[in-house]
C-alpha cells in the first residue's frame, strides 16, 4: 500500500485526507493519505522518506511551502517561478517539487465567474500561498497588484521576485475591486484583520484562502459590506485534484458534490 501525506504547521484543520481517500476509494487505489504536524527540522527526514519509497509523496502546507525547496532535487517551472511547493514526488531517482495552488485559483476564480482581467487586487500576506495568488492574478490579467505584510521586510523579498507589486503598509488599505486574505489570520475564532472596511463600498470580491472554519471575521466582513465572497474551499479541491493527477495518473472528478461532502468540516 502506497502512503501520501500533508505536511503542515498547523495542519489538524487540513481536509486533504478527507478528499484524497475518497478519491483513492473511488478509483480502487491501493494507498493511503494522513495528515503530519512537523517542525523544519523534520522535513529532511521526511524527504528521506520519499527517497526511500516509505512515503510517496506529500502535499506542503503552511509554513513550509519555501522551506521544503533546499532538500529537493528538482522544481517544475511554476514552482520555480512562484519559490512556492504544495506537492512533492519521485520520478527517475529524483525528488520534485511541484505547484498545483496556480492552477487551483484559477479554476476557483473561473467557477465563480468573477471577471479578474484588468482588475485592482488587494493581497494580504507574503508567505505560504502569497506568490501562488500572485502569479495566478497576474496570468488571468489583473491590471495592479497592492501588497501588504505584518512583516514588510517579508512583502520587500517578495517584490524582488515580482517586481511590479506595490507594498501597502499593514493597516492601510488601497482602492480595490478584489480583496485577497493569503494569511493563517481566521484559522482561530479569535484571529481578525484589523482594517477599516467601511468605505470599501460593494461590488467587491472578498476571497479568503482559508476553508475551515468556512466563515471568517474577513469573509463575514465582506458579507456586511454588501460584497461577494467566497472561502478558499474550491481552490483546495482543485489543487487536489491537480495533485492527485501527478501522483496516480488519473485526473478525479471535482464538482458541486464534492464540495458539499466537505461542507459539514
Amino acid at each position: 500500500m502506497k502512503k501520501y501525506l500533508v505536511i503542515g504547521n498547523p495542519v489538524e484543520h487540513s481536509l486533504s485526507p478527507k478528499i484524497h481517500n475518497y478519491w483513492i476509494k473511488k478509483n480502487k487505489i491501493d494507498a493511503i493519505y494522513e495528515k503530519k504536524l512537523l517542525t523544519e527540522k523534520d522535513i529532511k527526514s521526511i524527504i528521506n522518506d520519499i527517497i526511500n519509497e516509505k512515503i510517496h509523496g506529500i502535499n506542503v502546507t503552511v509554513p513550509f511551502k519555501k522551506s521544503v525547496i533546499p532538500f529537493l532535487d528538482g522544481l517544475s517551472h511554476i514552482a520555480r517561478e512562484t519559490e512556492s511547493v504544495n506537492t512533492v514526488y519521485k520520478k527517475d531517482g529524483k525528488i520534485i517539487g511541484d505547484n498545483t495552488d496556480v492552477k487551483g485559483f484559477e479554476n476557483a476564480i473561473k467557477n465563480i465567474n468573477f471577471d479578474i482581467k484588468d482588475k485592482k487586487a488587494f493581497v494580504l500576506g507574503a508567505g505560504g500561498v502569497a506568490p501562488s495568488i500572485i502569479f495566478a492574478l497576474k496570468k488571468m490579467g489583473i491590471s495592479e497588484i497592492f501588497l501588504s505584510n505584518r512583516t514588510k521586510d517579508k512583502a520587500e523579498n517578495l517584490k524582488k521576485i515580482i517586481p511590479e507589486l506595490q507594498i501597502v503598509n499593514w493597516g492601510e488599505m488601497p482602492i480595490f475591486d478584489i480583496i485577497i486574505n493569503a494569511t493563517s489570520l481566521g484559522l482561530k475564532s479569535n484571529d481578525e484583520i484589523k482594517l477599516d472596511f467601511s468605505k470599501v463600498g460593494s461590488n467587491k470580491l472578498f476571497y479568503d484562502v482559508i476553508y475551515s472554519p468556512e466563515f471568517t471575521k474577513f469573509l463575514l466582513r465582506g458579507k456586511e459590506t454588501g460584497n461577494q465572497f467566497e472561502n478558499g474551499k474550491s481552490m483546495f479541491v482543485y489543487q487536489a485534484q491537480l495533485s492527485f493527477e501527478i501522483w496516480h495518473g488519473i485526473k478525479p472528478k471535482a464538482d458541486k458534490n464534492i464540495i458539499e461532502m466537505l461542507k459539514n468540516d
